[in-house]
C-alpha cells in the first residue's frame, strides 16, 4: 500500500523537556516533520509504502478557516503527484482534532481514504501513544476496509467516524469517542476491522465545493447559561456573522434574554441553528423552534454544526435547504 503522511504539527509530534514531560512540552518549540516521525518510529515504515509531506508545524488550536482551505488543496493535489496513493493521514493536535477532520468530511473531494491522527502523550515522553497511532493510521489508510466510510479518525486502536467523534478528555489517552453511536471498529494487531459504517452523507458526494476560496461566512457560537444576556450576541452580529449557532441547554433551550436579539437575527435572514453543551442526544426540530425560525442541529455538536452552515452559507441561506443539510449531514 502506497499512504502519504501530511504533518500540521501537534503533541504527536512534539518534543518535550525529558521522557516524563507529558505537559509543558510545548514549551520547547521543537516537533517533529513526518520524516522526522518516521525516523523515531520505524515501524511506522515498514507498514507499507509510507511518503512523507511537511505542511505545518502548529498547535491545533492555531488553526483557523484559511489554513483548512490551504489544507483541502493540498490533500486534492496529493494523488496526482503520487499516482496509485491508497490513502491519506494528517496528523493533528487533539484539541481542534475533530473539527478539522467534519471539515474535511464535508468538502473534500477525493474517494482514497483520508485519516486524521493525533497523540494525548508527544513523541518524546515515556510511554507514548505516539508511534502506535501513527502506525495504525496508516494501515487504516491504506485499507480497503476504509473506502468510502468519509474521513477517519484513529487513536488508541478505534476507528471512529469525523462526523461523530469529538475530545472527552484532557490527558486520558482513550480520549476521543462517540457518545452516542459508538466507534466504527478497531486497528487491532492482526487486522484492520469495521463493524458499522455511517450513514450519513459525507465526502466525496456533497453539495458543497470551496477549494480556491479564501475564506468561509463567518459564524459563530453563542454559549447558554444560566442568566446568559444579549451582550456576547449582539458582539457577534456587529462583528459580522453570517450565522450563529447555540450551544443551548438541553434539550435545545437558552436563557431568557437570549431570545429576543436571536429572533431578530432569524427574522433579519441570519440563520439561527439550536445545538446543544451537552454531549449525547439530538435536537429536535420541536414546533417552538420553528415557530421562532430556529432550525436544529440534530445530533451536531456546536463545533461541527458551525462548520456545516459556514459550508452550507457557501450554497444557500434559505432556512429550508439548511435544515435540509443538517437532517441530511
Amino acid at each position: 500500500m502506497k499512504v502519504c503522511i501530511v504533518g500540521s504539527g501537534g503533541t504527536i509530534s512534539s518534543l518535550g523537556h525529558g521522557s516524563l514531560d507529558y505537559v509543558d512540552y510545548g514549551d520547547t518549540g521543537q516537533k517533529l516533520d513526518p520524516a522526522g516521525l518516521l525516523e523515531r518510529f520505524p515501524e511506522v515504515a515498514a507498514a507499507g509504502e509510507v511518503i512523507p509531506v511537511t505542511w505545518r508545524a502548529i498547535g491545533s488550536p492555531d488553526i483557523d478557516v484559511p489554513d483548512w482551505l490551504e489544507l483541502l488543496a493540498l490533500l486534492h493535489a496529493l494523488p496526482g503527484r503520487h499516482p496509485g496513493l491508497d490513502g491519506i493521514v494528517l496528523t493533528h493536535g487533539t484539541s481542534t482534532l475533530e473539527e478539522t477532520a467534519y471539515f474535511l468530511h464535508l468538502a473534500l473531494k477525493l474517494d482514497i481514504p483520508v485519516v486524521l491522527v493525533g497523540a494525548q502523550r508527544p513523541a518524546s515522553a515515556f510511554g507514548s501513544d505516539a508511534g502506535a497511532n501513527l502506525r495504525n493510521a496508516v494501515r487504516v489508510a491504506g485499507s480497503a476496509e476504509a473506502r468510502g466510510m468519509g474521513v477517519l479518525v484513529v487513536l488508541n486502536d478505534e476507528i471512529q467516524s469525523a462526523r461523530d467523534v469529538t475530545k472527552t478528555s484532557i490527558l486520558r489517552v482513550q480520549t476521543f469517542r462517540t457518545p452516542d453511536f459508538g466507534l466504527l471498529g478497531y486497528a487491532d494487531p492482526d487486522r484492520v476491522l469495521f463493524y458499522r459504517k455511517p450513514t450519513r452523507a459525507h465526502a466525496p458526494d456533497t453539495e458543497f465545493s470551496v477549494e480556491g476560496a479564501a475564506t468561509l461566512p463567518r459564524v459563530d457560537i453563542v454559549s447558554s447559561y444560566a442568566g446568559a444576556d444579549a451582550v456576547a450576541i449582539e458582539a457577534y452580529l456587529a462583528a459580522g456573522a453570517r450565522g450563529l449557532v447555540l450551544a443551548g441547554l438541553a434539550p435545545g433551550m437558552v436563557a431568557p434574554r437570549q431570545r429576543e436579539p436571536l429572533d431578530r437575527a432569524a427574522a433579519a435572514g441570519i440563520p439561527v441553528i439550536m445545538s446543544t453543551r451537552s454531549m449525547s442526544g439530538r435536537v429536535v426540530p420541536r414546533a417552538g423552534l420553528r415557530n421562532r425560525g430556529w432550525l436544529a442541529a440534530d445530533t451536531l455538536s456546536p463545533q461541527k454544526a458551525r462548520i456545516l452552515l459556514m459550508l452550507g452559507l457557501t450554497v444557500t441561506s434559505e432556512p429550508e435547504r439548511l435544515q435540509a443539510m443538517f437532517d441530511r449531514y
